[in-house]
């Protein structure tokens, strides 16, 4: 059991701990980074949250707290609506149209990011050499049911110019139309992306996912294999090495077709290749 295995602590540090990870994400933090920072899994958040929209903070036996005020609160309907009805309609039209869906997300890496365990000989602590300055780039990518991987990095804010980019590239190397399953980022619903997208008379088409709802995209397991299994485990020394290793941990993955398609195995995921 790791050092920040939260699984130690007492029931009166649990309850407040709870609370703070719903805030945390309430305030637009994913409930996976919650997860690691916390030390649980990513399971156990995701209870907490599930537990507090349906029966508030006393589901979770919290302490008094301060309100909670949630900008964005998943609507059980709306997934149930998304799974059974919207998606199924996206994935026929797209048959249709001769179409490759994909879904895609952005994501942010810092220099200061640790995740995960590594050798070292029984009672000696290991220690990864970092750098101590901070620095940190954006992630953009797309997967497919069929196992493509399509990434760009960015050193900035991704904005809609950022996300058209990204777009545009996803359109040169896709042979036919692309559907692209996005959730409700800014840059997903500026007028200059509605623009570009109307400019490409159908050849991309954009559909959201339900709100607060990432355990419905399948590109949140690129982050997690990216940035906890690949770079959250070594050392980074300046902010080309974290862009190099970044590049490289997403390219590893695009030659892993068979590991993509298996991010659709999870079972959050199973209304997609129903």
């Amino acid at each position: 059991m790791r050092d920040n295995d939260g699984r130690k602590l007492d029931h009166t540090t649990l309850e407040v701990l709870r609370m703070r990870a719903i805030e945390q994400v309430a305030a637009g933090a994913h409930p996976e980074e919650v997860a690691v920072t916390m030390g649980f899994h990513k399971n156990t958040v995701y209870g907490w949250l599930a537990k507090a929209r349906e029966g508030g903070k006393d589901a979770l036996k919290l302490s008094p707290q301060r309100p909670l005020h949630r900008a964005y609160q998943q609507d059980p309907d709306a997934v149930a609506r998304w799974k059974a009805e919207m998606f199924p309609a996206i994935r026929a039209e797209a048959k249709k149209a001769g179409a490759t869906v994909y879904f895609a997300d952005e994501a942010g890496i810092r220099s200061d990011y640790h995740a995960g365990t590594t050798w070292s000989p029984a009672g000696q602590t290991p220690v990864v050499a970092n750098t101590g300055a901070r620095y940190s780039i954006n992630m953009l990518s797309a997967v497919s049911a069929q196992g493509a991987l399509r990434f760009m990095l960015h050193d900035g804010t991704v904005n809609a110019s950022v996300f058209i980019e990204f777009c545009k590239r996803l359109l040169e190397d896709a042979p036919g139309p692309v559907f692209l399953i996005v959730d409700g980022h800014p840059s997903h619903r500026a007028n200059l992306t509605k623009q570009f997208i109307a400019g490409t008379e159908g050849r991309l088409r954009l559909f959201f996912l339900p709100g607060y709802s990432p355990e419905l995209n399948p590109d949140e397991w690129v982050w997690k294999n990216v940035k906890a299994d690949r770079i959250g485990k070594i050392g980074v020394t300046s902010k080309d090495d974290l862009k190099t290793k970044a590049t490289g941990a997403l390219r590893r993955l695009q030659k892993l077709p068979a590991l993509v398609r298996g991010f659709f195995r999870d079972p959050h995921l199973a209304y997609i290749t129903a």
